[in-house]
């Protein structure tokens, strides 16, 4: 099955407010209707609510029964104000005045104080506009000091399709050997958790247990002693190249006794260069499915949406941050 279709159908269970703040965008609109009137999300729209009704009422999209908020009127901003102060003392109220007015910030504030159960941004921001909101507002969950992203990918094979993880592919342009650690571990869980599998967590390399020496390959190895020593509970084996983590006929003569070569499905990219142009060649050299970025590493789920994101890709990515409220709030 579809893993978007999959995560609708887990949403439907128990749909989670969302918060849209580029309430004003008209394939934000178009989604938050669609994700209301299906029972995927309870959707609330940030922004100036003459321009948004206008706005519907011109493309024709139904948002009667979905609450717009304007920040600057919203009974809550100074209560937000004071929670953003205290959150971080070193911000005086006049600052954090000016920056929970802005609809990132605000919606992060929302996210933050429990008032929504996740937030989808960046249509017509910039992800690091998001990241920043976010990491402010909200910050990374317990443990873990680096947010990061994922991708699924759905890759066609000879049993019909497999799912992989691919991390971190859109926001780490280097991490250090601790930074990766933590997105293995992340990417680990969120592959038990968001796709029901047990992960086995692959830390990609240009060289198989010691075939090469490099300094890159250092940082790998060192990204994998301190992810182990972090999560213990997790699979996680480096260095390995492609091969060896995905064939079990390679992993035999390169990598010895494993649990992970020749059968990892999460696999972490030792920077972005190699993330974010494996996943493309993946996605159109063998006709995979691409589902992401999906950000991770926050406190409460957050994601972030391409500016050229389609209506279906807005109501798939709720889709995905539902679920993800939900297991946060079971968590809790």
């Amino acid at each position: 099955m579809d893993p978007i279709i999959r995560f609708k159908e887990k949403a439907k269970e128990d749909p989670m407010k969302i918060v849209y703040p580029e309430g004003e965008d008209e394939r934000i609109l178009s989604a938050a209707s669609i994700v209301l009137r299906e029972g995927i999300a309870k959707p609330i729209l940030l922004g100036k609510k003459a321009e948004v009704e206008k706005i519907a009422a011109e493309k024709g999209v139904d948002i009667d029964d979905i609450p717009v908020i304007e920040p600057e009127s919203s009974g809550k901003l100074e209560n937000y104000i004071q929670e953003y102060c205290d959150m971080r003392e070193d911000v005086s109220s006049a600052v954090a005045s000016r920056l929970i007015r802005k609809v990132l910030f605000f919606g992060a504030m929302m996210v933050s104080s429990g008032d929504a159960g996740g937030m989808i941004g960046g249509i017509s921001h910039s992800t690091a506009s998001m990241l920043h909101a976010c990491l402010l507002a909200i910050g990374c969950e317990e443990g873990i000091s680096t947010a990061s992203s994922f991708f699924i990918m759905v890759v066609p094979c000879a049993e019909g399709e497999k799912e992989l993880m691919f991390a971190d592919c859109a926001v780490n342009i280097n991490p250090s050997a601790e930074q990766l650690a933590e997105i293995a571990i992340t990417s680990g869980r969120n592959a038990r958790d968001l796709l029901g599998v047990e992960p086995r967590i692959a830390m990609l390399s240009f060289s198989t247990k010691g075939s090469a020496s490099h300094e890159m390959i250092d940082k790998v190895v060192l990204a994998t002693k301190i992810a182990r020593e972090k999560a213990p509970e997790l699979k996680i084996d480096g260095e390995l190249q492609g091969d060896a983590a995905l064939s079990e006929r390679v992993a035999k003569k390169k990598a010895g006794e494993s649990e992970v070569a020749g059968k990892a499905n999460v696999l972490i990219f030792p920077d972005l260069d190699a993330g974010n142009i494996c996943y493309k060649l993946v996605q159109y050299l063998a006709r995979a499915k691409a589902y992401g970025p999906v950000l991770q590493g926050f406190k409460y789920p957050v994601n972030d949406l391409s500016r050229g994101a389609t209506v279906e890709d807005v109501v798939g990515v709720t889709a995905i941050t539902v679920v993800s409220a939900q297991l946060k709030a079971k968590s809790i």
